[in-house]
């Protein structure tokens, strides 16, 4: 495989993330989101099959990478398979 001069900024581009609060994250919503999602990693799994909740961030190209539970969350962007 053969990479281009600016493969660097391809690389850094998807390495990047956004960590939310959860207080900026019902800010956006406009709603207090359920306890479970402050007691449950699992709540934040990115599987829309059992979490469709999930949907959110995976349609928006992007995959919870951490949690801390109560006090923010990590999302992360997808690498593309373009």
């Amino acid at each position: 495989m053969s990479y281009s001069k600016y493969f660097p900024l391809e690389n850094y581009l998807n390495q990047v993330s956004i960590t939310l609060t959860y207080s900026e994250l019902e800010e956006i919503l406009g709603f207090v989101l359920p306890k479970t999602a402050y007691k449950r990693e699992q709540w934040w799994e990115n599987n829309t099959m059992n979490h469709t909740q999930a949907n959110s961030w995976l349609n928006a190209g992007w995959k919870v990478e951490k949690v801390n539970l109560g006090v923010d969350v990590t999302f992360i962007r997808q690498i593309s398979s373009c």
